[in-house]
């Protein structure tokens, strides 16, 4: 058990890394029909990969990070437009 809070840093590099990464998984499921945040949200909750397609490599390029620095990615995004 953990009794002190965790702090989770990602330099800027690999953020602007993952934000390439998103857009681009983004734009390869849209392409598909499918809805991206639901995708994305499936992946990132169950590890599961079959969520993201295999179009245009997004399965492999979303794979390359791990899941906690996607979703802290996508959070620092959302709470800096707050």
């Amino acid at each position: 058990m953990v009794s002190e809070t965790q702090k989770f840093s990602i330099d800027n590099e690999r953020s602007q890394a993952i934000k390439a990464a998103l857009k681009s998984v983004t734009d390869a499921l849209r392409e598909k029909g499918y809805d991206p945040v639901s995708q994305i949200v499936g992946y990132i909750l169950s590890g599961d990969p079959t969520y993201i397609t295999s179009h245009k490599d997004a399965r492999s390029i979303i794979k390359k990070f791990d899941r906690d620095e996607l979703m802290e990615e996508i959070i620092t995004s959302y709470i800096g437009d707050l």
